[in-house]
């Protein structure tokens, strides 16, 4: 995990509060399963505000998801959702976001890197994501102390970077004002998405998006031809029938990705530290 201070900057943080407030203020405040954590979230984000698209493509951020999901073939978008805690709101069970996929993944193999952008400043008494450092390194189940746990307090603009096996959690908000984070998460490409771009950004929006940014939101191959659809055709031309490639794998492989190494899908995951 990181923090990265103040990585955007006050005025597009401005230009993404005026696009979304208006759905932010209809979205319902709700309590999370396995607690009384009672956030409001609002979804869709890549169709209710263009200015996200930054955020969800920033270089450093896209960067650091390859990095960290260094044993797949693609990753993908998985969510975009604000988070806005309400003064009086409890704090969220302490947590694995990779428990969603209901599967035991190997200690090191991560699937998800998630990010949370500061869209109001974030400290201890408002509510900030509450992180236990060195967690994805332990065994699920794993009960922590107070002691352990720190809020990632930061700047508005600022963005903190995690992995799906670190515990983490909502905190509670004992202020008079809201606390909002825009949650922006990726996992492997195939993986199911949290959030199904596919519904959630409409057909008109898709097409004015370019190809990279289309791949990213899920039009894409993942492994060995996963996400085909007709006669084995590239996701891509789905929304652009003119572009895209052909045939089961796409045309530019990543050299490193297991899929395309036979040598490395038969080497066994390592338990690494990271």
């Amino acid at each position: 995990m990181c923090i990265v201070d103040q990585l955007v900057d006050e005025d597009l943080m401005d230009r993404i509060e005026s696009e979304l407030r208006p759905y932010i203020d209809a979205s319902p405040s709700g309590v999370d399963p396995g607690g009384d954590f009672q956030p409001r979230r609002t979804g869709s984000l890549i169709a209710r505000s263009p200015t996200v698209h930054k955020l969800v493509a920033d270089p450093l951020v896209l960067a650091t998801v390859r990095g960290v999901l260094d044993k797949t073939t693609r990753f993908q978008l998985h969510l975009t959702e604000v988070i806005t805690v309400e003064p009086g709101s409890p704090g969220q069970f302490i947590h694995r976001d990779q428990w969603a996929f209901e599967f035991p993944f190997p200690r090191g193999y991560e699937v998800m890197c998630n990010t949370i952008w500061a869209l109001t400043p974030f400290t201890g008494a408002n509510g900030a994501t509450r992180l236990i450092p060195g967690s994805n390194h332990v065994e699920d189940g794993r009960r922590f102390e107070e002691t352990e746990i720190e809020p990632a307090e930061m700047t508005r603009g600022s963005v903190v970077i995690y992995t799906g096996s670190l515990y983490h959690g909502g905190g509670s908000n004992r202020t008079e004002t809201p606390r909002s984070g825009i949650n922006i998460t990726y996992s492997s490409a195939w993986l199911r998405q949290e959030e199904n771009q596919y519904l959630s950004v409409p057909h008109e929006v898709a097409r004015t998006l370019d190809n990279d940014f289309l791949r990213l939101i899920g039009y894409d191959r993942a492994g060995f031809g996963l996400g085909t659809w007709g006669d084995r055709a590239d996701p891509l031309t789905f929304v652009k029938p003119d572009e895209g490639s052909t045939g089961i794998m796409s045309e530019a492989q990543d050299e490193t990705s297991r899929a395309g190494n036979p040598e490395l899908l038969l080497k066994p995951v390592p338990y690494a530290d990271r």
